[in-house]
């Protein structure tokens, strides 16, 4: 009786790891093969996503400058979408992505600093605030954004006349308002793990405050920080819907440009566009993973 339900009991745990296999495997699948499938499409030579007529290149080729113009066709005809437009789309992302990389990574350091290393009123708050962009909707985020940027508009042109509307400043300060949160818990984490007798000694050997920053704290939070700026580069680079509520005349990302260009059909070019997208996404990715792996 005993050995029937060892063996009952050896087929259920059997049963049940297989079933847990499967699981996982039809969860990534369902994550990642659409993916895939995409990545695929990019080297159909058919216009169609629908139909597949071969390998090509000539989708990759047309994203590249002096490479012509590609051609979307719709229902009422063609439209022509010039590389133009699509590399200053790709400028625009890549100078957001930049600019609120590098101040949200200055301002998110300060804060984890500040937050681990120093007890003052309205801490507790602060900590609170940092999780409501990670915690909230982006959608809610970029809504109230925009109001912000409409009412601050408003109050300015009643005050001084001067009439401002939503542009690349405004994307920036989204990106920068969004980011923040992810650096300062990334570095904060990295600041937890460093032992306060190293500050101590050097302070006790005569160094100042800022000299036991640079030469004692920042080298070993590095690798921290570096993770938490490709973190934030790879966030901005990648948004739409805080991009979409706050950008305006000239200043469309890519992102936006490629969902423009959903509007008119979906071809191999927007597959090749976001498939370069995923590659520069995963390199960042594996960059942090490395940076923090030889830490």
């Amino acid at each position: 009786m005993k050995t029937d339900t060892k063996k009952l009991d050896l087929l259920i745990r059997a049963i049940s790891k297989h079933w847990l296999w499967l699981q996982t495997a039809l969860g990534f699948a369902f994550l990642y093969l659409p993916i895939l499938i995409l990545i695929i499409y990019s080297f159909n030579a058919s216009r169609s996503n629908a139909i597949w007529r071969g390998f090509t290149l000539d989708w990759y080729r047309s994203l590249f400058p002096n490479a012509g113009t590609f051609i979307l066709g719709t229902a009422q005809g063609n439209a022509n979408i010039s590389d133009a437009g699509l590399w200053n789309a790709l400028n625009n992302s890549l100078l957001i992505a930049t600019i609120s990389t590098i101040l949200a990574t200055i301002f998110g350091t300060a804060i984890a600093m500040a937050l681990e290393r120093f007890r003052f009123p309205g801490r507790k708050i602060l900590e609170a605030l940092l999780f409501l962009p990670i915690i909230i909707p982006e959608i809610t985020m970029g809504i109230s954004l925009l109001v912000f940027f409409t009412l601050i508009f408003r109050i300015v042109e009643n005050l001084t006349s001067i009439h401002l509307t939503l542009g690349l400043p405004t994307v920036i300060i989204g990106h920068i308002a969004f980011s923040i949160s992810f650096v300062t818990i990334t570095v904060r984490a990295r600041l937890a793990e460093l032992d306060p007798a190293l500050e101590e000694a050097a302070l006790d050997l005569g160094a100042n405050e800022w000299r036991t920053f640079w030469r004692i704290i920042f080298p070993l939070i590095w690798p921290g920080i570096f993770s938490a700026a490709l973190l934030a580069f790879t966030i901005s680079l990648d948004d739409f819907v805080i991009s979409f509520f706050t950008s305006g005349v000239g200043s469309t990302t890519l992102p936006l440009f490629v969902y423009g260009m959903i509007k008119f059909t979906v071809t191999p070019a927007i597959n090749a566009i976001s498939t370069l997208m995923l590659l520069a996404s995963l390199l960042l990715v594996l960059s942090s993973l490395i940076s923090t792996k030889n830490q």
